[in-house]
């Protein structure tokens, strides 16, 4: 497992947050849709990532996934492939809330965002999403459902400071 528990105002999370084409406030103090969420965050000698699951009430939200976990940020600038880190954010993930929800998770693509990519959404169809639509807005969903899950698998706990950065 190379990912850790962090939080919604990780001052080092944040700055890689600020680089993902979704953020709406670049330096906000949050970078965390109001709600349940997980916050992980991985450094390693390559570089670094961070991923958010978020778990909004399905009251409130307005596609048609509602009740499903969303994967609403994920930026890897680390040498890791990105299908690995996701497919532990997943593990992680179980492991933090329980079993997920009849919907599994969800994450929205904005390929008028993506540069540089052979396929959007490679590193998720990898990971085992599938394509599941679009969103009234046009952003294509990639869905993976409860069985195709990985088991669970606890993130590390965040050490502060520089003993953090050494046991890595």
């Amino acid at each position: 497992m190379r990912w850790s528990l962090s939080h919604r105002a990780d001052r080092n999370a944040r700055a890689l947050a600020d680089r993902h084409y979704n953020r709406q406030k670049i330096g906000s103090p949050q970078f965390v849709p109001p709600g349940r969420c997980l916050v992980l965050y991985a450094r390693t000698g390559q570089g670094e990532a961070f991923w958010i699951t978020s778990w909004p009430f399905a009251e409130y939200v307005k596609h048609e996934w509602a009740g499903a976990w969303v994967c609403s940020a994920f930026r890897n600038e680390a040498a890791a492939l990105s299908s690995e880190l996701i497919i532990e954010a997943l593990a992680a993930s179980k492991a933090y809330f329980g079993p997920p929800p009849p919907l599994g998770m969800v994450t929205f693509v904005d390929t008028t965002k993506v540069r540089r990519k052979r396929d959007f959404g490679r590193c998720y169809l990898k990971a085992g999403f599938k394509h599941a639509g679009f969103t009234k807005g046009g952003l294509h969903a990639l869905q993976i459902l409860p069985d195709a899950m990985p088991e669970p698998m606890t993130a590390h706990q965040m050490l502060p400071g520089p003993l953090f950065l050494e046991a890595i």
